[in-house]
């Protein structure tokens, strides 16, 4: 038997629940997992309480990792006993074990544990689009950075910084500031919608930022906008606080030629080898110390609805992992 949390209607965390269900045999190009480590995104939060829609009922989760036990027909890859991770569809990472497509699965360097994987893997690549194809940050960029306190922004922070940008990082407390500079941060901002744009306009003597990373929404998208230089580009990634208003194409001009983008992990892995090139470029990262996996907190299966609390309320300071 196998475990596996899912859910029948969104809402909050308590709708998630713990059922079991018998294994099932791989088909052809599949193999079946039995997973150590499974990683908790915000992206889950969102499918949970309705703000991105999945067809009901379904399972959760997008990351995990552990051992191939069985192989489908047509699997070459891959051997039983392969350490082995993945991020992305379909759905139905928080469980003990699972079927899933062998030609989306990715091995595991030497040096990376599972629980090391499923805590960077899925931030990892998000963070190596975001950085190395949305923008090319490179030396001398100026990026503002919102959410360092937590595991995406952590890993965005040092590689940014890695890649020779000055990095403004901005913080929701003031409690998260301490680790926040010791990212590397060059400056360290907490989060004030009336006095942001000024703050980043002080310290780069006016210039301003050539990219914001916002993953907030609504509440943050003025101050993001005017804190960009002429021509800088807005990275609007997440949606924390809530989608933002709709954009008026001449705002965009008034504020000084400004570019706009809404990217997602899905367009920048959907062919097998931009995802398994994105990921070689992650485990590299991870290597060099360029990022670096942090867990914050490990929650058995059957206490996934806690693991939602914590991250949707901002408490968690890095990775937080399901261990089934």
């Amino acid at each position: 038997m196998a475990s596996i949390v899912r859910f029948q209607q969104i809402g909050s965390p308590q709708v998630l629940a713990l059922e079991e269900v018998a294994e099932s045999s791989p088909g052809p190009g599949e193999v079946w997992l039995e997973q150590s480590a499974v990683g908790v995104n915000y992206l889950d939060i969102t499918q949970r309480n309705g703000a991105v829609a999945v067809a009901l009922p379904s399972g959760l989760g997008l990351e995990a990792a552990g051992r191939v036990v069985a192989l489908g027909a047509e699997v070459e890859t891959f051997g039983v006993g392969d350490r082995v991770a993945y991020a992305g569809g379909p759905l139905g990472a928080y469980a003990s074990g699972r079927i899933y497509p062998a030609d989306r699965l990715l091995k595991l360097p030497e040096e990376v544990s599972e629980e090391e994987a499923a805590a960077v893997l899925f931030k990892g690549l998000t963070a190596q689009y975001l950085l190395k194809s949305t923008y090319p940050v490179g030396p001398g960029t100026v990026v503002l950075l919102y959410g360092v306190g937590g595991a995406l922004g952590q890993l965005m922070a040092t590689w940014a910084k890695h890649l020779g940008a000055f990095v403004i990082g901005v913080v929701s407390k003031q409690a998260s500031v301490e680790g926040a500079e010791q990212l590397g941060c060059d400056a360290v901002l907490v989060f004030d919608r009336e006095k942001l744009a000024g703050e980043v306009a002080r310290l780069t003597q006016g210039q301003k930022a050539n990219v914001v990373y916002d993953p907030v929404g609504r509440i943050s998208w003025e101050a993001s906008l005017d804190s960009l230089r002429p021509r800088g580009l807005m990275v609007s990634f997440g949606a924390s606080s809530g989608a933002p208003s709709a954009v008026e194409l001449a705002t965009l001009n008034a504020k000084g030629s400004l570019f706009l983008t809404r990217p997602s992990l899905a367009a920048h892995t959907s062919s097998l080898a931009e995802y398994r090139e994105r990921a070689a470029d992650v485990w590299e990262a991870v290597a060099i110390g360029a990022i670096r996996p942090n867990v914050w907190g490990r929650y058995r299966l059957s206490e996934a609805a806690l693991a939602h609390q914590e991250v949707e309320s901002g408490r968690s300071a890095g990775s937080v992992l399901l261990k089934p």
